[in-house]
């Protein structure tokens, strides 16, 4: 999205592989669990970054305003860009290998948010500006629309704020369960708490309207993405921006939907202590590492940790990035 004040080079990859390679090779096991190489915490490590997308094209569309992000087959990774693109890239290189434009019901296009690759190779994506989560085939085709909440519609139907709303969306596994996260609060609801919506699959592989769940963020933060881990919790990456200053972007773990209607978190860390690797930023950070990070996924498990990758929303402008960071993360 292109937040309130949100703003947002050139990396090697080649840097975040040789420090992925670190990982094996800094002192004893007991001493890795504690201070993992590259640690940005205990509980979360920079392996690499990529710029290699930044300011770049492909088929004549920008690669870039990516706001999502989900695994694919054989070896791909979907990117959603807010401007009504989806990329498929390889996920290894992060090359793009081709790209299919979206609409919704009357040709327009979406502010699309959040991704989902369901199991049947068609894709889930939200979009706040109604807010919507409309279904999509491989090749662009609008399948489908899911039912949505009224009192989570953009006001004046609803009390949503505008550019607001559907930011995250994520299939919990066993793919039964859907759920989107809502950026910032309801009008009415505290400064610091947010919704989460569910969907369940109904034998006939659509999906209903299933419980909401209650989140609080830190002061000054909204949240950016949400992605489930194996086992049901989620990664919540929560994002703010101040002039001058630069973008704070923290990631939780939160409690597996369906134990009551609060979801409570844990940090695992504020990427402003992760190490640059020899990030550059082209405006003011706490860490040139930080963009306006908002698209997460899971990549894989190894080593008893989980890897997760994020991406950068650059809103197409000259002093953000577009950004892949590789984190290892022990859940």
């Amino acid at each position: 999205m292109r937040p309130r004040t949100l703003r947002t080079a050139l990396a090697t990859f080649t840097a975040g592989l040789a420090a992925a390679g670190c990982l094996t090779a800094a002192g004893p096991a007991a001493a890795q669990e504690r201070h993992p190489a590259n640690a940005c915490s205990s509980a979360v490590s920079l392996t690499g970054f990529s710029d290699a997308l930044d300011k770049t094209t492909y088929d004549g569309t920008y690669v870039g305003n990516l706001s999502a992000l989900a695994p694919g087959r054989r070896g791909s990774l979907a990117a959603l860009s807010d401007r009504s693109s989806l990329f498929r890239l390889d996920a290894r290189t992060l090359r793009p290998r081709d790209v299919v434009p979206l609409a919704d019901e009357n040709g327009a296009a979406l502010d699309a948010e959040g991704l989902v690759a369901d199991t049947d190779g068609s894709y889930l994506v939200s979009s706040e500006t109604e807010p919507s989560v409309r279904r999509y085939s491989r090749t662009g085709e609008l399948l489908g629309r899911l039912p949505v909440p009224d009192d989570l519609r953009t006001a004046p139907e609803g009390r949503a704020r505008a550019n607001g709303s559907f930011e995250g969306l994520t299939l919990l596994p066993g793919g039964r369960t859907l759920l989107a996260s809502m950026e910032y609060p309801l009008d009415g609801d505290p400064a610091d708490l947010v919704r989460f919506q569910t969907w369940q699959r109904t034998g006939h592989g659509h999906f209903r309207l299933g419980a909401q769940y209650t989140y609080r963020t830190d002061p000054g933060l909204g949240v950016s993405e949400v992605t489930a881990v194996p086992g049901g919790r989620l990664l919540v990456l929560e994002r703010g921006f101040t002039a001058g200053v630069g973008n704070t972007v923290r990631l939780h773990l939160a409690d597996r939907p369906g134990r009551g209607t609060a979801l409570h978190k844990r940090l695992l860390a504020d990427l402003a202590d992760c190490p640059a690797l020899g990030a550059t930023a082209k405006q003011p950070q706490p860490n040139p590492l930080l963009d306006n990070f908002e698209g997460m996924a899971v990549t894989g498990r190894s080593g008893g940790r989980t890897d997760v990758l994020v991406v950068s929303d650059d809103n197409q402008n000259a002093v953000q990035t577009t950004r892949f960071l590789r984190l290892r993360v022990r859940v």
